[in-house]
This record gives C-alpha cells, structure tokens and sequence, in this order.
C-alpha cells in the first residue's frame, strides 16, 4: 500500500503504520516550469513514475511520528474542484424535507442538477482546521470521499472511468446554508479540507463499497457506505469529463449522506473511511 502525505513545511511523505518517511528528495525529479505555469498539479502527473523512487527513499528514511506533523492537503495545485450536490438519496430526502437546508430552493436530483465547482482557495489540509467565517449563518459539515484524477480526461466512459483516477482521499465540504449558490456557499476559506493523506488507487479496487462515518465532539452524525451513492465514482467521472476537461490533481468530491448538522467553533469533527484515512479537525471562529 502507497500513502503519500504532504507535511510540515511542503515535506513529502510515505505513511508506514504510525510514522511518516520523508521522500521529499524525490520532488527534484518533476520537471522544472516557467510562466505561465501549467494549470494542473505536476506532482499528481508524474507519481505512477516516481512510485518507485518514492517506495526506494522511503526504505531509507528514517520515521517520524505522525503525531509530531501538521498535514496539508495531499493535492498541492488541483485545477478544479469538481462536487457532486445530493448524490445520496437519503441526503436528497433530507434536503428537500427540511428548510432549514433548502431554503426554498428548488432541490433537485443530481441528473437534473449535475455538478458543481468549488473554488481551489478554499482547500486545506486535515490539520489546518475549518474556521467560520459568518457566524450569524449556519455552517454544516459533509463528510465525502474524494476521487483525485491521475490523467488528463475527456469524454470518457464510466466503464474506463477509473483508470483516470491517482488516488482516493477523505474530504469534507463544509457549507452555508442559505439561498445562494451553492459554489458560492461552499468556496469560503478552509471549506474544503482534504487528506490527511492520498491512498493510491491500486488499493482501493471498488470505491464504490467503502463504509464511512463523522463523529462530532463524539455524537456520530453521518454513517453510511458508498455504495448507497446515486452515481458511483465511475458515473461521477463520466459526467464530470463530458463538461470539463479533468487535468492531473483535479478533485472529484463524491457527495455526502443524510446526518448533516451544523457546526460551531470549539467543535473538534472526526472523519473516517475504510481503506483511505481518519482525520481529527479543529473548528474555529474565523
């Protein structure tokens, strides 16, 4: 199994059991840009080529606690931010029932309603933390797996979909509730974390039978499988790279389950999901 972290200062690491080996020697082998610089993450595009000298340094490092680094997001330059709304259906039941979510918006399914962007600025690291940024608003969690695309991608078929993909990784898009937009809603700074860390995609077989759940301050809020998902990884993809052109680093974040609720500084949120990851994140006031 490939666990690779970015940590501390742009460090890069492997994850072996409770420690992390630094490869960041490695980062010498990407191929050296000038402006204008290229629009997707060209660590995520050479990684099946660097696999081996990673696994190599990593054989040699010495081990570091993980519980002595501070994560950053595993993507350190995706173009896009790719989301999928209400893409469970117990999700959708609880959207469109309660309006404290739906604000009389019209919720629709995700045929109808496809997907959107999330702005890049918005992504962080699990121990970055999610500050709240308008507290007179209610801020909610979503606990997501993530899907990061390993080739450029176009007009592809869910049956080759996920040889596109690099990797698997936890998200959460944490969101406002209110009668905007939804890019608009979910784009705030530090409203979409992900990590701690990517398992490459050779591990995880089916993405499509992984079980997940959040616990806040404790209290689980959201457990589920995502094989309850609406459109699979595969389908999510497939859809996706008919409207846009999926560039190395880009992030598929897949959808959430029902259990949303809202979160309030001082919060602590713990993610996990089979075979990818568990994170601890720090909630705070902006």
């Amino acid at each position: 199994m490939t666990i690779i972290a970015r940590f501390n200062d742009n460090r890069l690491g492997v994850v072996q059991g409770d420690v992390i080996k630094d490869v960041t020697s490695v980062l010498d082998r990407l191929p050296a840009h000038h402006y204008p610089l290229p629009t997707h993450d060209i660590f995520i595009a050479a990684l099946p080529e660097l696999l081996g000298a990673i696994e190599g340094e990593a054989n040699k490092a010495e081990g570091i606690p993980l519980s002595s680094v501070t994560f950053l997001s595993p993507v350190a330059n995706p173009g896009k931010l790719v989301a999928a709304p209400v893409n469970y259906l117990k999700h959708l039941e609880e959207a469109q029932t309660d309006p404290a979510l739906h604000h009389q918006n019209q919720i629709a399914t995700i045929h109808r309603a496809g997907l959107f962007l999330k702005a890049t600025s918005s992504l962080v690291g699990s121990s970055h933390g999610i500050e709240v940024a308008l507290p007179d608003r209610r801020t909610d969690h979503e606990i997501e797996l993530c899907a990061i695309i390993g080739k450029r991608a176009k007009n592809v078929s869910k049956e080759e979909a996920l040889e596109y993909v690099a990797a698997y990784s936890l998200g959460l898009d944490i969101t406002i509730r209110g009668p905007e937009e939804r890019s608009l809603r979910k784009s705030l700074d530090t409203y979409s974390v992900l990590g701690p860390w990517l398992v490459t995609a050779d591990e995880i077989p089916d993405p499509d039978n992984l079980d997940f759940s959040l616990e806040i301050n404790g209290e689980v809020r959201q457990r589920a499988n995502t094989r309850d998902l609406i459109l699979g990884v595969a389908e999510l993809i497939e859809l996706a790279s008919r409207f846009y052109t999926l560039e190395p680093g880009d992030i598929i974040y897949t959808g959430t389950p029902e259990g949303v609720a809202p979160i309030l500084p001082g919060d602590t949120l713990h993610a996990s999901i089979e075979k990818v990851g568990e994170f601890t994140v720090e909630v705070r006031a902006a």
